[in-house]
């Protein structure tokens, strides 16, 4: 039997068509929206939430994704049936089907949220923290940016089942465009061509939307940034004179018996440190012995199992049996600039955004004047004429430099660098390291976790050496100067040069 061509082309124009079309893209519109906002706050609550909010969130999923959406629907349409309550909203085949697709939906989109939650690296979290960043600033400006650009794809898809899903609404008697279909061929008995034309819309209804989601995707795809450089006179980082320096007397760290434990194994043994006004301690050891750990947990980056941390001579940190902060630990902790070993830019914002991010978000002046701060940090380690371009189209060194112009348009009163220059290729390290000096020139107070021993011994007003998560040296420059071949300090040093 031949098809009805006239009949078929003649549904383009039916008007219960194109209305039900509409009232599938509202419901899907509406569906995806709630879903996804409801279904981050699962996600968020299942990755990163206290143990309790852990098993319910695990539980809804759980539960919602083995129901059929089929028998959600029937459910909820019923629902006033054991709670007439409801019989106002629920009695509209509208909003029961949004209930019950939002219902169903939040547990799928919950899983596609937290796969990009997981995909975002721990370090972004360190540096937003880093930042004086509190939870609800930091998953708005640094983690939610970048997950939903990973999940986006998913939850595109997502949009597109619930497209296909709305035709089961049908069942709850929703004048949608599978019931339209149905209606129709059910008196002419044109199933054929009928079937085709609801197909047709679907697929019009996809398009449409697909397109759309592609063409944000794209937007937000900063890889497509073609990375042009600023017109700025290019400046050549050379290591300073250092004579200039001057040691305070005031403590601006004060670490005491500070104590941590991963499991069976003790990384800090009761390390004490001190760090005074416009010093430059450089922290070495052979790799395990706690360094890192140990630099980390003045800005809580690590909490400590037993100590206590005095920053600026007032209480900081502290663990006597439960670990306590200051109470003004975000608003402080600023004050502490932080250098990581992986650079932790944020990739979804250009070299000038990453520096300007923190004093926006702390108000530290108008638009205008953090710019001009922000782009003077970065002509202060030559990274200016980068500004517009993302962390990915930045060679290493250049992210490093980018990184200590973030942590300096803080206007900290101390810097700590976590082994700044070991991700780095060997020809890239001198640039870093230029940088560090000139900050030393300029009495910047610094805590220096390094393996580059001939810079530290250059730079550095004393040197501490950690071994098996003990401090086992803690000497001046001139100290190590004078200290005979055979101290344990100098054969470590004469070692790693060696190597």
């Amino acid at each position: 039997m031949a098809l009805d061509w006239n009949y078929l082309i003649s549904l383009i124009w039916n008007r219960d068509f194109w209305a039900a079309s509409l009232l599938v893209a509202w419901l899907s519109i509406l569906s995806w929206t709630f879903g996804t906002v409801l279904g981050f706050g699962v996600a968020l609550a299942r990755s990163s939430g206290p143990r309790w909010a852990r098993s319910a969130a695990a539980t809804y999923i759980w539960f919602f994704r083995s129901l059929p959406l089929l028998v959600m629907l029937i459910f909820v349409y019923n629902l006033p049936q054991i709670a007439p309550a409801l019989r106002p909203v629920l009695s509209n085949p509208f909003w029961a089907g949004l209930i019950a697709l939002v219902i169903s939906e939040t547990a799928y989109l919950a899983e596609i949220h937290r796969g990009g939650l997981l995909a975002v690296d721990r370090g972004q979290h360190e540096a937003a923290h880093a930042l004086g960043f509190r939870a609800f600033a930091k998953y708005r400006l640094v983690v939610v940016p970048q997950s939903i650009r990973v999940a986006l794809p998913s939850l595109g898809n997502e949009f597109i089942t619930i497209v296909k899903l709305t035709s089961l609404v049908s069942v709850i008697s929703l004048a949608e465009v599978l019931l339209v279909g149905q209606r129709l061929y059910t008196r002419n008995f044109l199933v054929i061509e009928t079937l085709l034309a609801v197909s047709a819309y679907y697929v019009v209804i996809v398009s449409v939307f697909s397109f759309a989601l592609s063409r944000l995707e794209r937007r937000l795809d900063v890889t497509r940034n073609p990375g042009a450089e600023r017109a700025v006179a290019p400046v050549t980082l050379s290591a300073p004179d250092v004579s200039r320096r001057q040691v305070g007397h005031d403590k601006v760290l004060e670490l005491t018996a500070i104590q941590k434990r991963f499991g069976a194994k003790e990384v800090l043994k009761s390390v004490s440190l001190t760090v005074r006004a416009g010093e430059v301690v450089s922290i070495i050891g052979p790799s395990g012995s706690g360094k890192t750990t140990l630099i980390r947990t003045i800005n809580a980056l690590q909490d400590i199992d037993a100590g206590q941390i005095r920053f600026q001579g007032k209480y900081w940190i502290s663990n006597t049996g439960r670990y306590h902060m200051a109470r003004d630990f975000h608003e402080e902790v600023t004050h502490l600039g932080m250098v990581f070993q992986s650079f932790n830019l944020f990739p979804h914002l250009t070299v000038l955004d990453n520096v300007m991010l923190g004093p926006r978000h702390h108000g530290m002046g108008s638009k205008a004047e953090i710019s001009d701060q922000a782009l003077a940090q970065l002509a202060k380690v030559g990274m200016a004429v980068h500004a517009d371009k993302y962390p990915h189209q930045l060679s290493g060194g250049q992210k490093q430099r980018a990184a200590i112009a973030r942590a300096l348009a803080m206007k900290p009163k101390v810097m700590l660098f976590d082994e700044p220059t070991s991700a780095l290729d060997p020809e890239l390290v001198g640039e870093v390291l230029a940088v560090i000096e000139r900050l030393a020139a300029e009495g910047m107070t610094m805590v220096i976790v390094t393996h580059e021993m001939r810079f530290a011994t250059r730079v550095s007003d004393r040197i501490v050496m950690m071994e098996d998560g003990a401090l086992v040296a803690n000497v001046t420059k001139e100290e190590l100067a004078a200290a005979p071949e055979d101290a344990r300090i100098r054969r470590f040093m004469a070692q790693a040069d060696a190597h």
